[in-house]
């Protein structure tokens, strides 16, 4: 008896190609390690495609320019910022824990090692490259204060605090957190603060505000 095997079908055609979505993530996520490593100056594009694992072409035609693949990177770590202050997150808080939260994340962006490696980026380098500080300008920190005055200025018609301009005292709320140890860091003087040390930060700065803007 002839025993007859069943052939093991196989799909045809070319394999799943990645779609353009996860090909962008790729690309940012090298691009981000090149410059903090290079500057920007330095940067290849055709490095950035080769640790990507794509094309030149295909990360010109996702990304077209490299000022445009900066902004790229600057943009990505702002999202994650936005997503951890979302509203109906901050929502299910009181004020204070809202505005501690609000804090600490902010100072998790802004104090990491990768952040002062771009903040050392930018300025040395914007005078050869002003689009470089447009981008970080207006989408880091423009983006920011933005969400962070809106906050403030809800709290306010809310009746929770008393506050005559948002935006000034959102500004004051970003110097407070980060000014001095982001100074120090940049400068070589200390390492980046660790977890612990930025939320006592942010709860000491949250409170500060609050007792001298309670109605």
């Amino acid at each position: 008896m002839v025993q007859i095997q069943q052939s093991v079908k196989r799909p045809r055609g070319r394999p799943q190609i990645r779609c353009d979505d996860d090909t962008r993530r790729l690309i940012i996520e090298a691009a981000a390690k090149e410059f903090q490593a290079k500057g920007y100056a330095a940067t290849c594009i055709g490095d950035v495609a080769q640790q990507a694992g794509v094309s030149t072409r295909t990360l010109y035609r996702l990304i077209p320019t490299k000022a445009a693949l900066f902004k790229a990177v600057v943009a990505d770590s702002i999202d994650g910022f936005m997503l951890a202050i979302d509203e109906q997150v901050l929502a299910t808080l009181g004020l204070e824990a809202a505005l501690e939260r609000i804090l600490a994340e902010f100072g998790r962006l802004t104090l990491s090692e990768e952040t002062i490696a771009i903040n050392r980026l930018v300025i040395g380098e914007c005078e050869r490259f002003p689009e470089i500080a447009a981008a970080f300008y207006e989408t880091a920190i423009l983006r920011i204060s933005e969400a962070m005055a809106n906050w403030l200025g809800r709290q306010s018609e809310r009746g929770l605090i008393k506050l005559d301009d948002p935006q000034t005292a959102a500004g004051i709320l970003r110097g407070m957190m980060i000014m001095d140890p982001q100074r120090a860091a940049m400068l070589g003087q200390r390492s980046a603060p660790g977890p612990d040390e930025i939320a006592l930060r942010a709860r000491v700065c949250a409170r500060l505000f609050l007792e001298g803007c309670r109605p």
